[in-house]
């Protein structure tokens, strides 16, 4: 719909509405450097360890370029201190979704994980289009990621029927003892790996329609260019007005999977992704803690 109505408007006015929030972004970009401290990526990257990342683990990034303040050359100075946070035997994730709607809303053509943008951040994209050597390709919930275990993390993943199933990054990185580092934000806005412990509970178990009855059909371009059909469930949207992801939070704080951190300006969350799924899957069979019930059934 937002297309039909671009085409709608006149060349001039398409122009204007560009510079417009080009300008908007400056300005906003202006008023964090006035605001406080400069970020540059030495500095971030200082942050960073100060705030505990283990180097050796596999990290997965969700990220609000505006919650750590003014950052020199934005988000590629973002990109290169979490970059340079890490040993080269580590693996730096990124969430690259192509929509920001809710799934069942999802109305993109066709995914190419090559060349569509993610709609996850300004951190996200410049990473996908920079510095990521691999991209997964399930249209709703894909995963960039650059190290020795990208392609590990990204192969495989469209073919699993859902976003988070055992051959998605998001199970893959939990079972594979890796930290996730919520860079100013949060559960409720990128809890994402929450719906991989779902997927681990199972439909048959689980007790509440998360998925539409019926899955959904998307087109995806592979690597060698084929162009497939993949098959996936899709939320249901009238649960996923009832989450209560950061509801959660102190359960894991208290359970030592979860701990507050400020990296640059940003107060985030950095958390073992192996012991939150350990937890909240014991927590769920014992006392049936869920993002939509967390403090049990």
């Amino acid at each position: 719909m937002k297309n039909i109505v671009r085409s709608l408007l006149p060349p001039g006015l398409l122009q204007w509405n560009r510079l417009r929030k080009k300008k908007a972004k400056r300005k906003s970009l202006e008023t964090l450097k006035a605001a406080g401290q400069t970020w540059t990526s030495e500095s971030l990257h200082a942050s960073i360890m100060n705030a505990g990342i283990d180097p050796y683990k596999d990290l997965l990034v969700h990220s609000s370029l505006s919650a750590i303040g003014y950052v020199e050359g934005g988000p590629q100075g973002v990109v290169e201190a979490l970059v340079a946070s890490l040993d080269a035997s580590a693996t730096l994730l990124m969430p690259t979704s192509p929509v920001n709607s809710l799934q069942a809303a999802h109305e993109l053509a066709l995914f190419d994980p090559e060349n569509t943008p993610s709609k996850m951040g300004a951190i996200t994209e410049y990473f996908r289009s920079n510095v990521a050597t691999y991209r997964s390709a399930h249209p709703l919930e894909p995963v960039s990621a650059m190290g020795p275990k990208a392609k590990f993390y990204t192969s495989a993943h469209h073919t699993d029927g859902s976003s988070y199933g055992a051959n998605s990054p998001w199970d893959k990185h939990m079972e594979q003892g890796g930290q996730i580092l919520y860079l100013g934000t949060t559960l409720i806005n990128s809890g994402t790996s929450l719906h991989a412990v779902e997927d681990a509970i199972g439909d048959a178990v689980f007790k509440f329609p998360i998925y539409l009855e019926n899955s959904q059909l998307f087109k995806i371009k592979l690597s060698d260019s084929r162009i497939v059909d993949c098959l996936t469930k899709v939320h249901n949207p009238t649960m996923s007005k009832r989450r209560l992801c950061d509801e959660l939070i102190p359960l894991l704080e208290r359970s030592g999977a979860l701990r507050r951190v400020v990296i640059g300006n940003a107060p985030s969350l950095l958390v073992d992704a192996a012991k939150m799924k350990s937890i909240l899957l014991e927590e769920y069979s014992r006392n049936g803690v869920t993002m939509y019930t967390p403090e049990g059934s």
